[in-house]
């Protein structure tokens, strides 16, 4: 493979799940460990990821209120304007991190009046523009790269909470496997929200379905339902549908 597929191979799989590892790389791209070092640091230098020890990160990983790099926007949209329908007011309302919920939240009538509870530093400064809703933070320890709460402390809180769905951000979804994780602190984070809610939604751009992660999130039962850019009856989401998963 050329060093141009190479590149474009890496900073697809970055928009997709945000993290690649090197030692993954390896054995998809079937090259030698410099290679892949030498890629991930020319990628760097270009300024098209952040390189960390054993693999590379997206930029748009790492957003902030006026981040505008988002992978697939159109698609997004779509996705966001079908996950604000699912909330109404007087609802509690789990939120993750990441640019789906985060345009989510532009598509939330202003009048909402709902009760927001994130994890997500992020989004919790963005539902604070929504002010007929109450917005919730919790947690304690910060991971810095995803932006998000994690560890004892936010499990515990997350325990005493019964929300009436958990709107996920997703970064591997399969019909079989369920929701999956390329982070443990993260996938444990995502876990315990599933737990806190009675109804499991997933937003999902179309190039996560079908895909897996290390980490298990939630089993495939566990997910009431997957939103997408696909109209509902869709044929690539035949196998969700046989699945039990509401497609939306």
């Amino acid at each position: 493979m050329l060093k141009k597929e190479r590149h474009a191979f890496i900073l697809q799989q970055l928009n997709i799940h945000n993290r690649v590892m090197s030692n993954d790389l390896l054995q998809r791209l079937a090259v030698s460990e410099d290679t892949i070092r030498r890629d991930l640091q020319e990628l760097a230098e270009e300024g098209k990821l952040i390189k960390v020890h054993g693999g590379a990160l997206s930029r748009s990983l790492h957003f902030t209120l006026s981040a505008n790099d988002i992978y697939l926007p159109k698609e997004k949209k779509t996705i966001a304007q079908k996950a604000a329908t699912l909330v109404q007011d007087g609802m509690v309302v789990l939120l993750s991190g990441g640019t789906t919920i985060r345009e989510l939240i532009h598509h939330l009538a202003p009048e909402l009046s709902a009760t927001f509870i994130t994890p997500s530093v992020p989004i919790a400064l963005e539902l604070m523009n929504h002010t007929g809703s109450e917005v919730i933070f919790i947690g304690n320890r910060l991971h810095k790269v995803a932006q998000i709460a994690i560890g004892a402390e936010l499990t515990r809180q997350l325990a005493s909470i019964q929300a009436d769905v958990c709107l996920l951000g997703t970064n591997a979804i399969d019909s079989k496997a369920g929701i999956t994780e390329n982070e443990w602190e993260v996938a444990e984070v995502k876990k315990s929200m599933c737990q806190a809610a009675r109804q499991v939604v997933a937003l999902a751009i179309s190039e996560k379905l079908n895909t897996v992660q290390p980490f298990q999130v939630c089993k495939a039962s566990a997910v009431h339902a997957v939103v997408t850019e696909f109209e509902p009856h869709d044929e690539r989401l035949a196998a969700y549908r046989s699945a039990g998963i509401q497609c939306i």
